[in-house]
């Protein structure tokens, strides 16, 4: 039986009830060296639900994931899920400010987090934030030290230890499968974070279908997931290892070496990547060749993959490589190539829509037919419920029939498969994640030497699109390009600091004086038109 109609209608504590009965002892995790069976990790979740439901948290409440890649992550999802509660998966790359924002937005209850990740100390800067955020009244860490931290926070260790054997009232496993599992932030259009809601259903179906699409087995050894934190690694990374039986390698970070050198030791089957995990995965193997053969198939999500680096990947890493089209609001993947597409097809487009998702191109709310370029709007299954305490912008961001507009560009055409043509949103797709030049903006012109500033993105080899900071500055002042780069690490995650800043005179303008960011971005691949065309330029 396929696995979208096995679980068609499950929870994930209803689906991880089931795996754990037929499949305890099937290998599960590999981290680090160390290998954890199905019912190890469904063991310390029981007991790590059975703490936490001591600790108070209920069906609905939220729980906070803020961890690298690691099995305690997994146990913290499923350890939630049989309570009833929403996790909400955050990155330990977050700055101070957006790791409060987030977990007083979605007023986390409970949080669990690494004690130490790149040098930061996060029991630290929990200390520094918990007096702000009134609805957190746990925190369990995960670390190597032996410390005594009072009445909220508790050692990882301590806590399942605890639980373990220990009764509570858990959430019935038959529960709906439209409540809430996840709340995954995401940029808006201003670059304010928005909690996109996705429920049970919302993730097994990605999870389950992305499965059956690739024909995942318990056979298969899959590794190359960026993010556990980010949907594709929830859905059809994890909970599709999950489902299929299949044994899912976390790497401790999206390194290329470490990735080519763990595909190599276990047999890896199925490689998972951003293209820029696949660039750089290319250029590790003409640095040190690594065995590969045991290699079937790889998929790329996240961003645009361009023609060329597809046919090197088939050439040097993979073969094939799929392409998937993958939104937050949408549960992850919408569409995929698939091997038997035409060449031409598998390499220019993402594919056909995954069965139950149906795709729309739209203008102005108007559906348009085949092969015209409009704006990409999708409905199924992995559409999210909305998003979090955000009413108004989940209205608006659904049309008529009730399909999610997503702001990207695109065709379909005459045989279904769907091209993506561009942006209307002004977003920047930088190694997978969303950066909206708006937020960049407001920190630069918070710069007392910037007069103005306008942030495009640049078409990149490696990054896929670079974060290019335009700035004018003001009369007289001296900045340079490492200063507005250290001004924006202060505030800003590192994946949103520019990669490149250029100091400019002026700006190429429309009548009404706004900035023409495509024209700028033009000036920044190839400088700035002179004589007559400068003229006409900024008219």
């Amino acid at each position: 039986m396929a696995l979208r109609e096995r679980y068609r209608h499950a929870t994930l504590a209803s689906a991880l009830a089931h795996r754990a009965t037929i499949g305890a002892q099937d290998e599960f995790l590999i981290h680090r060296g160390r290998t954890w069976s199905l019912g190890e990790i469904d063991t310390q979740a029981e007991a790590l639900a059975a703490s936490l439901h001591g600790f108070g948290v209920e069906a609905g409440d939220r729980v906070a994931l803020v961890l690298p890649q690691c099995p305690e992550f997994v146990v913290g999802l499923f350890a939630a899920a049989r309570l009833g509660a929403v996790v909400v998966p955050l990155s330990p790359s977050l700055t101070p400010a957006e790791l409060r924002y987030r977990l007083r937005h979605s007023e986390a209850v409970a949080a669990i987090t690494v004690e130490v990740h790149d040098e930061v100390d996060f029991l630290e800067r929990f200390e520094a934030m918990m007096p702000q955020l009134p609805e957190l009244k746990h925190l369990v860490t995960v670390g190597e030290d032996d410390l005594w931290y009072g009445d909220r926070v508790f050692q990882w260790e301590d806590v399942v230890s605890a639980g373990a054997g220990r009764d509570y009232a858990s959430a019935d496993p038959a529960t709906d499968p439209s409540a809430p599992l996840v709340l995954v932030y995401t940029a808006g259009t201003t670059g304010k974070p928005k909690a996109v809601t996705l429920s049970h259903a919302n993730l097994l179906y990605g999870a389950t279908v992305t499965a059956d699409t690739l024909g995942l087995r318990s056979d298969d050894r899959v590794v190359g997931l960026s993010a556990l934190h980010h949907v594709f690694g929830l859905g059809p990374g994890l909970l599709g290892c999950l489902l299929s039986g299949a044994t899912l390698i976390l790497a401790e970070r999206a390194d290329p070496g470490e990735v080519l050198d763990l595909v190599e030791a276990h047999g890896v089957t199925v490689l998972y990547g951003i293209p820029t995990l696949f660039f750089g995965e290319l250029g590790e193997q003409e640095r040190r060749p690594r065995n590969l053969s045991s290699l079937r198939v790889a998929l790329a999500a996240g961003a645009p993959v361009p023609e060329s680096l597809l046919r090197r990947v088939e050439a040097e890493l993979c073969s094939p490589l799929l392409v998937a089209y993958s939104t937050t609001e949408t549960g992850s993947i919408v569409s995929l190539t698939l091997p038997g597409d035409p060449g031409g097809d598998r390499r220019t487009t993402v594919g056909r829509p995954l069965a139950e998702t149906r795709v729309r191109i739209l203008e102005e709310g108007r559906e348009l037919p085949e092969e015209s370029i409009g704006e990409v709007a999708v409905s199924g299954p992995g559409v999210m419920a909305g998003y979090y305490r955000q009413p108004l912008e989940t209205r608006e961001s659904f049309d008529a029939d009730g399909f999610f507009v997503t702001g990207d560009l695109g065709m379909v055409d005459e045989d279904g498969f769907l091209h993506l043509v561009g942006r209307r949103k002004g977003v920047i797709i930088r190694t997978g994640f969303n950066v909206y030049p708006r937020e960049v903006e407001d920190r630069i012109r918070a710069h007392p030497a910037v007069h103005e500033v306008a942030v495009v993105g640049i078409p990149d080899s490696v990054l896929g699109e670079a974060i290019c900071a335009c700035v004018i500055p003001v009369e007289g002042a001296i900045v340079d390009e490492e200063d507005l780069r250290d001004w924006c690490r202060e505030t800003l995650s590192d994946e949103k600091v520019p990669d490149l800043v250029r100091l400019l005179d002026r700006f190429p303008r429309t009548a009404t004086g706004d900035v023409r960011k495509v024209e700028l971005a033009r000036w920044i691949e190839g400088g700035p038109p002179t004589g007559s065309e400068d003229q006409a330029d900024t008219e």
